[in-house]
């Protein structure tokens, strides 16, 4: 499917370009409401869809920003990029660099759209059966 993303103000977020291909039944592609929106449709149609942050990729959770010591990721560290730590003993966890100042860097493991409400504008391309793999992997091949 081609999707376009909007933020609740209207501002553009993702512009439609590749097909999104995701596998239909619960896998964990897309967010549960969209995926209920896109139940049933043809290839062909147009779905419109408002989530509000707790349908979409949640609220936004201060608890999973850090600020740790820039050595403990060496000097290539820098602003955009995804890093896996773990702390406290607890189990490995991604983590977008979010800033980085002289001996600091902040990390946050919130999804980059939690607590926005999005608007998506989805066209269905494709619909296809999923091959046994696919099912068994939860994830498509690729659009065929």
């Amino acid at each position: 499917m081609s999707v376009e993303l909007h933020d609740a103000q209207g501002a553009l977020l993702h512009a439609a370009g590749d097909a999104l291909v995701y596998l239909h039944g619960g896998h964990g592609g897309l967010p549960e409401a969209l995926e209920q929106a896109l139940e049933g449709k043809s290839e062909g149609e147009l779905v419109r869809v408002h989530l509000e942050p707790e349908q979409a990729f949640g609220d936004y959770d201060p608890e999973l920003l850090r600020v740790e010591p820039r050595s403990r990721y060496g000097k290539g560290i820098e602003v955009g990029m995804a890093v896996e730590d773990t702390f406290d003993g607890g189990a490995p966890q991604l983590y977008l660099v979010t800033d980085v100042a002289e001996n600091k860097v902040v990390l946050d493991a919130n999804h980059p759209l939690a607590g926005m409400a999005l608007e998506f504008t989805c066209r269905v391309l494709v619909v296809r059966d999923a091959s046994p793999g696919e099912i068994e992997r939860g994830t498509p091949d690729r659009l065929q």
